[in-house]
Parts: structure tokens; sequence; C-alpha cells
């Protein structure tokens, strides 16, 4: 059920003459928590394992005061990786609170139009079939965008019509993870192996140069996801109704998908193609906010807390053994699927 409450206005100067900001206080509250969630998992994180660094002594170790040892852990390992993490995770949920908007199916993101296949393939072929010509990151990029223009010329009309987006989205995407199995098949065993870790989505040995493209990219598409959040509210109601407005249904699509690609493509070059954070991260959001759009900076917030969550759980869920984070993310979205499904199904028999 979607908020009624009107939102509340914030006056930024003095009397009525003031800029007027409207704001609402329950995506405040949720984008808090998020963070909140997001900074216990960081802190647990810095502070577990056999280099971990006490809590009592993290502030001097940030003010590089600390050890050696422990400032090699914290700033060449650890922070690194989490900042990773964040920002991947909140790519990847804007990205999804985009592709839902635009094709306004739930189950909409990138992984179901066959954007992480296709960067999946685009790996495959940079690092088993033509290795050394471009690195794996670089062709998962290339891969992402070849296909999603393979779904826009699939549909027969761009980004008009959702449904079509999907069905084409669906065969594109097994048609790239035929092309991944065959590479990995005939690929030899050390390099599948290395591509496959890659695959599942890792976090492994990242370092700032890695957080500066997510980072960046985040800077530019973030504004732009957010300028398009009002459009898409109103396209949502239909493309009569939107255009009876002055908006054009197309135009906003086919901008919010490039948006969605371009955040998609930069945090699948860095840490792989992570599944289901694109997918389960805008939905969260918006069921805890009870907000009508994308909700870009709710879905931000709330991916940037599943994926380091999740990779607190993949470095320390088993002492002594990592897991790829996409592995962990898989096995989390399989669950809220599941849940999903069993209340749609109590919702149904009612």
């Amino acid at each position: 059920m979607l908020e009624a409450r009107p939102p509340r206005v914030l006056r930024l100067g003095p009397g009525d003459r003031g800029a007027a900001l409207l704001w609402r206080p329950r995506p405040v509250v949720v984008c808090v928590a998020a963070v909140a969630v997001a900074i216990a998992a960081a802190l647990v994180t810095a502070t577990a394992g056999r280099l971990g660094i006490p809590l009592a002594e993290l502030p001097a170790v940030l003010a590089g005061e600390g050890s050696r040892v422990q400032e090699w852990a914290l700033f060449t390992t650890r922070l690194p990786r989490l900042v990773v993490a964040a920002t991947a995770g909140a790519a990847l949920a804007v990205s999804g609170a985009l592709f839902q908007s635009v094709t306004r199916n739930p189950l909409g993101s990138p992984d179901v139009i066959g954007l992480s296949a296709g960067a999946a393939a685009g790996a495959a072929a940079a690092g088993l079939v033509w290795p050394g010509h471009v690195p794996v990151p670089v062709g998962a990029a290339v891969g992402a965008v070849v296909a999603v223009v393979a779904v826009w010329l699939g549909t027969g009309r761009g980004f008009a019509a959702p449904h079509r987006m999907v069905v084409t989205g669906i065969a594109i995407g097994a048609m790239a993870l035929a092309f991944v199995q065959l590479a990995l098949a005939r690929a030899a065993r050390q390099d599948a192996q290395e591509v496959a870790i890659w695959l599942n989505g890792s976090l492994v040995a990242r370092t700032w140069s890695d957080a500066a493209v997510v980072g960046a990219a985040l800077a530019v598409l973030v504004p732009l996801a957010l300028a398009l959040t009002r459009p898409l509210q109103v396209v949502e109601m239909g493309d009569e109704a939107a255009t009876a407005v002055g908006v054009r249904p197309t135009h906003v699509r086919t901008a919010a998908v490039v948006v969605g690609v371009l955040a998609t493509a930069a945090a699948v070059s860095v840490c792989g193609p992570v599944a289901f954070v694109a997918l389960t991260a805008p939905q969260i959001a918006r069921r805890l906010t009870r907000s009508t759009g994308p909700g870009v900076v709710a879905a931000a917030c709330t991916g940037a807390a599943v994926l380091v969550v999740a990779d607190l759980v993949a470095q320390h869920a088993v002492p002594g053994q990592q897991f790829p984070v996409g592995v962990v993310t898989a096995a989390l979205g399989g669950v809220y699927l599941a849940l999903l499904l069993v209340r749609e199904w109590r919702r149904s028999a009612a």
C-alpha cells in the first residue's frame, strides 16, 4: 500500500520567500537505516578475521597512527573492498530501480533483459576466447552494451515495448550464457577457474582505482537518474496519460535504460555480474518506503547495504574460507523470491 500522507515542506530561507523542499519522513528513515546497516557491517568487516583491527584502535589507524601491518590491512585490502562493495551495490540497485520502472514489472532488472548475461559473455570472450587483447572488465562492459543493443533491435520498437524487452532479453541472455558455457568448456582449466570466479561476482583484491571507477560513474549517473524520477512516475501511469501531460514516454524510457546500462556496466566492470542485487534491493526499498516511482536514493542506500552485508557473509560465514559474493547474493535472492511467491500464493488463495 502506497504512502497516502502528503510530503512535508522544508523551508530553506526566511519566511515564505525562501526555497521550499518537499520531503517524506519514511524514505528518509529508510535511507538512514540502510546507511547505518552498511556502516555496522563495514565495522565488523574491518575488525573481524586474523588481520582484524580492534574496534578501540580503529580511530587511531584511520588517523595514520597504527602499525604498518594494520595500515596495510585497512587501507590496502579492506577499505577499498568495502568502498567497491558499497558503490557497486548502489549502482546495481539504481539500475534495477530504473529497469523496474521502465518495464513496469517488479521482476524487471538488468538480469532479466540479458544485461548481466551479456557482460558475462564479454568477459568470457576477453579472458578465454581472445585473451590478451582487452582486459576482462572492459570485455564485460562491451558485452553488456552489445546485449542491450541486441534487445533494442530485437524488440522491433526499441524500448517502447516493455513486455517485448523482457521476452527478447531472456532470449539474448540464454544465447549469451550458452556462449559462456562453450568458452569455459574449451578453455584451459586454470584460465577457466579464474574467469569462473569473476563470473560469479567477486570483490577479492579490489583496489582504490576500482572504487574510483564506480564512484565516478555514480557521481554522474545518480543525478541523471534523479532527474528522470518524476517523468518515470508519470510514464508508470501509462503512455496515454504521460503524453497528455507533455511527457514523451519513448524518450524517457530510452534515457532511463541508457543510465541503467551505464550504471550496471560500471559495477560489472569491477566486481563481475553480481546476481540479484539489482532485482531485490529496489523492491526492498520500495516496500519499506511505500512510495511511487523508482526511488533512486532509497534503492542506492539499500543496494549498498545489501552488498556490504553479503560480502561480510562471504568472507566470514565459513572460517578460513571465502566465497564469491555473487554466490551469497544469489542465495539471498533465491530466498527473497521464494518468500514473494509464498506471499502471492497466500494472497491469491485468500
